[in-house]
């Protein structure tokens, strides 16, 4: 299992992560849960939620992101055009990044990068343009470093991401058809220099076929560790 120095993983379904540091200080990446199949029900969120971090604006990432920044006013993080839609829609307390970004908040350095995917937002019966879709890493004082990759197809740039930040557990998502499966996310995961990886985006929907049981058989010549997590178990 990996070493993640006192915090706390807990993967909720989908591509909804929620992190949890040593020094109390908790952030929720890609909020979908009512309307998410996979969400464990039943789960309740900490008292307090301190980051919102979204990586792009597909209703499978947002959909909750109103309720939970007016119930837990957590300061709410994404690219400029996503957090200025969700300002409009009454959620204060928003931060604006772009790519290259770093934002720091206690005992957490998030850092946005590059994700290759789409980003319209879904508003009423209209699409709007949400920026650009994006990944975060995350770094926790005296602890590991995180990389959430958002959706996003496999690009020879997370090469970068590893020379830059290092980080050692990735949450890359697998399933295929909206973003890289698991062929692809094993090539990510050794051009990252990942130690630990945790599947996201998969057998959410039914399109969404790619297994952690496929990227283990790609990473068997590594030493990439891929975790088998049922939403609602955590790290």
């Amino acid at each position: 299992m990996p070493d993640l120095r006192g915090s706390t993983v807990t993967w909720l379904g989908h591509a909804t992560v929620l992190i949890q540091t040593p020094a109390g200080t908790t952030a929720l990446i890609d909020p979908f849960i009512e309307q998410s199949p996979t969400y464990p029900k039943g789960f309740q969120l900490p008292k307090t939620i301190d980051l919102l971090l979204i990586t792009h604006g597909h209703f499978d990432h947002i959909a909750d992101a109103v309720p939970i920044a007016r119930k837990y006013k957590p300061k709410v993080i994404g690219v400029a055009e996503l957090t200025g839609f969700l300002a409009s829609k009454g959620v204060e307390n928003t931060q604006g990044m772009n790519y290259g970004g770093t934002f720091r908040h206690a005992d957490l350095t998030i850092t946005m990068v590059e994700a290759k995917h789409s980003s319209g937002i879904q508003d009423g019966d209209k699409i709007i343009y949400g920026g650009n879709p994006a990944g975060f890493v995350i770094g926790i004082g005296n602890g590991p470093t995180l990389y959430h990759a958002g959706d996003t197809s496999l690009f020879s740039d997370m090469k970068l991401i590893a020379e830059l930040y290092a980080p050692e557990f990735g949450m890359l998502p697998i399933g295929d058809n909206y973003t890289m499966g698991p062929k692809a996310a094993s090539i990510a995961a050794k051009y990252l220099l990942l130690k630990t990886v945790l599947p996201i985006h998969f057998g959410t929907f039914p399109g969404l076929t790619g297994t952690p049981a496929e990227l283990s058989t790609y990473l068997e010549d590594s030493s990439i560790e891929v975790l088998y997590l049922n939403p609602g178990d955590s790290l």
